[in-house]
């Protein structure tokens, strides 16, 4: 799931029709795009609130640094890890065995 946030470099400006168009026509996305949000500050939503809590970086810091931060969550609602930007869908894919 993606959730556009305009707080990392201005890099989401548009409308959220604009932004799914953009993804879907660039880079052929195939998962679901939720309306653009707030995950830092006073504005973050709920949701970008309870993952923060939950699991912060590796370095101690729950706020996100950059965009294309991933969470996994298990079945149960539980955060189970928080990967930086960098990780790969495939690094992710690899170390889900460890939580099945």
């Amino acid at each position: 799931m993606a959730f556009p946030c305009n707080q990392f470099g201005a890099q989401e400006p548009g409308s959220n029709e604009e932004i799914l168009e953009f993804a879907a026509g660039k880079y052929d996305v195939n998962f679901p795009m939720f309306s653009k949000i707030e995950v830092n500050g006073d504005g973050a939503c709920d949701l970008y609130k309870f993952l923060k809590a939950a699991k912060a970086d590796d370095e101690g810091n729950a706020d996100i640094a950059w965009n294309f931060t991933k969470f996994l969550v298990d079945r149960k609602g539980n955060v189970a890890a928080r990967f930086a930007p960098q990780t790969t869908p495939e690094e992710i894919a690899a170390a889900l065995p460890d939580w099945l």
